[in-house]
């Protein structure tokens, strides 16, 4: 049986919590069904599966079917319920088992074949320790024997999981299960005692800053809109993400929507908004899907809409699709774009905090921003200065891919090294060599193994050319280019440029076609195709320079740190492409030469007949051999050899 939020229980929610949320002092049947939202006590097995854009593309749906299935099967009388996710997105699905009297147990990798063996053990008393990962800690249930507790293991244990907290306990889809674990409490609470200026001014002392790039204190923008006169002002979260690779917003909404509706609502009331967006990528189905329902059941039980708790103050959210647009993660693109235009930025000054959506004063944050707020009013601005470094205060979340042994999602405090990311994610797979750990997107910088060292602060990285930007991490081993890489990078930033201004627009273009010429082979061996091909690498950081200082956005601005990052790092690389013609990693494929071994060549001249360039010769019969002056690199070659025979260096 799974259970969501049924009409009956934002029923309770909206007669017997929500007029005592202020004080936290329910009733006793209304305290002993939170009890059971938290799952203190349970009387019939519970059956938690991460539901997730990361663990549906791992197999997720397929493992909740065969579950259900099943239970229908064994007429086994228990709950199953979704959840978030851990952040232990290579260990997806997981799929978590709690029976009466016992410790709540994790499993890993649990695909649709392993869930009968797993199940008919665990909901008989019987656990393999290597089959489970972890348990919760409890002092009034009994402990599995072998199975380490959560909290013990180091990739929580590491953490500082603030915002995090409920991801993968809670089910992301009941307000219910939010309020129980002490969810909207804050808000009640601010309500009744704090005015506007109030929230603003905690959240001015709490230090914190913007989680999406800029870096922008956050109070210091709501101090901003909330002075401009005007009749109306507009909140918008931010919740695009465009960076490749990265997640961090997307799987905090997917696992802790109301999270992020209780900061909107706690931010809209600071800067005296009436009307707030949620500004998503259309194709992002689930987050969309989840934080719509968390919107919905907060009208249902009275959180939005009219005269919020009876404070006399209104609020209404809206969720608006992005059409993907990467500039449209700029905030005066992504206000063009909401208003029906087109994507494109404008000159600041004035800041949207003075002129934005409509011509009225306009707060953009991104997701994991506005995440923040909920705890910094309810434990106060000195709580979170506490934590992280002199002037980078509370945590920040990192989405770690590429080739890292584990992908993850992390949260880490400010001041810790960068090497602890890289830690998290269990190092590099298949046991490759450490190459870089890419910080950013498409405007990050790779950091070599002795980078690794500084710690997490935005104002101390960026003294070494580092950026910590919205949190993307990708690492990387030596199967990559770093050429190759930053040609991607470019070539991304060429086609998402909206093209108003003109160093962005042929700035990316001419950067891409340098990158594009060095990673092929020259048409002329002569000694000034060479030089051609390292003037255009001399012209990068002229043309950076140009980019940087003269681009409209930051999208333009920041589009040059990769390769300059790379020059100053791997400049070894770049030469290699240059004089040697040659890819280390054998990305580069129009750098490849091939050649025959004679020795298992049997001359059966397939590989003379595909040549596109006629570039083989030989005997039938008798070893062939490749000209490489009229090769072109295109491995049919190799494709058409039945023998193995050709290879390429």
């Amino acid at each position: 049986m799974e259970r969501c939020d049924s009409k009956a229980e934002l029923a309770f929610v909206k007669q017997d919590v929500i007029p005592h949320l202020h004080n936290g002092e329910w009733g006793a049947e209304a305290n002993a069904k939170l009890g059971v939202l938290r799952r203190e006590r349970v009387k019939q097995p519970v059956i938690f599966i991460g539901i997730t854009s990361s663990s549906v593309v791992a197999g997720a749906l397929k493992t909740k079917a065969a579950i259900e299935q099943y239970l229908d099967d064994y007429a086994i009388d228990a709950d199953m319920i979704c959840v978030g996710s851990h952040g232990l997105c290579s260990h997806e699905p997981i799929v978590e088992i709690q029976l009466p009297g016992r410790t709540r147990v994790a499993f890993a990798n649990v695909t649709n074949e392993r869930v009968s063996s797993i199940l008919d053990g665990a909901i008989n008393g019987f656990i393999q320790p290597e089959n489970a990962i972890f348990q919760y800690h409890s002092d009034i249930h009994e402990p599995w024997h072998g199975i380490p507790f959560r909290h013990e293991i180091p990739f929580f244990k590491r953490q500082n999981r603030i915002l995090l907290k409920n991801a993968g306990i809670i089910c992301p889809d009941s307000i219910a299960e939010y309020i129980a674990h002490g969810g909207y409490s804050v808000l009640a609470k601010s309500f009744r005692s704090y005015t506007c200026d109030d929230i603003c001014r905690i959240v001015e002392e709490s230090m914190l800053r913007g989680r999406g790039g800029g870096a922008f204190l956050t109070g210091a923008k709501w101090r901003k809109a909330l002075q401009v006169a005007a009749n109306e002002r507009y909140l918008i979260c931010n919740a695009d993400e465009s960076d490749p690779g990265a997640f961090m917003n997307r799987l905090l909404i997917e696992s802790d929507p109301h999270r992020v509706i209780e900061g909107i609502i706690l931010s809209s009331y600071a800067i005296s908004a009436s009307k707030a967006f949620v500004y998503i990528r259309e194709n992002y189905k689930l987050s969309i899907e989840r934080i719509q329902n968390a919107i919905n059941q907060a009208y249902e039980v009275g959180l939005l809409g009219y005269d919020i708790l009876g404070s006399g103050y209104s609020l209404d959210i809206e969720v608006r699709k992005s059409p993907g647009a990467y500039v449209c993660g700029e905030e005066t693109a992504l206000i063009k774009s909401l208003e029906g235009k087109r994507g494109m930025p404008s000159i600041k000054p004035p800041y949207p905090a003075e002129l934005g959506l409509y011509g009225k004063p306009t707060v953009v944050n991104n997701v994991e921003t506005l995440a923040n707020i909920p705890a910094i009013v309810s434990y106060g601005a000195q709580w979170f200065t506490s934590i992280g470094s002199a002037r980078s205060k509370g945590t920040k979340i990192f989405s770690v891919n590429g080739q890292a042994a584990q992908t993850c999602l992390v949260e880490l405090s400010f001041g810790e090294p960068l090497t602890t990311i890289l830690e998290l994610a269990g190092g590099v797979k298949n046991g490759r060599t450490f190459k870089a750990l890419h910080l950013g997107g498409p405007s990050g910088v790779s950091l070599t193994s002795d980078e690794l060292k500084f710690p997490i602060d935005f104002d101390e990285l960026p003294k070494m050319g580092i950026y910590l930007d919205s949190g993307g991490v990708q690492v990387l081993d030596d199967t990559v280019c770093m050429v190759d890489l930053v040609k991607y990078f470019m070539h991304f930033i060429r086609n998402e440029s909206c093209g108003k201004c003109i160093p962005c627009r042929e700035g990316s273009n001419r950067m891409y076609q340098i990158l594009d010429n060095i990673s092929k082979r020259p048409v002329s061996n002569e000694a000034h195709a060479t030089l051609e091909r390292f003037k255009g690498v001399i012209q990068l950081e002229t043309l950076a320079e140009v980019m940087r200082d003269t681009s409209l956005c930051g999208l333009g601005q920041t589009a040059p740190r990769p390769i300059l990052k790379a020059l100053k790092s791997f400049r070894d690389e770049f030469e290699e492409h240059i004089f040697d013609r040659k890819c280390r990693a054998n990305v580069c494929h129009d750098l490849r030469t091939f050649y025959i071994d004679v020795e298992k060549c049997t001359g059966c001249s397939i590989c003379a007949k595909k040549c596109p360039t006629q570039a083989i010769y030989g005997t039938p019969r008798l070893p062939y051999f490749i000209v490489e002056d009229r090769c072109i690199g295109c491995g049919i070659c190799q494709e058409t050899c039945k023998f193995g025979a050709v290879f390429f260096k």
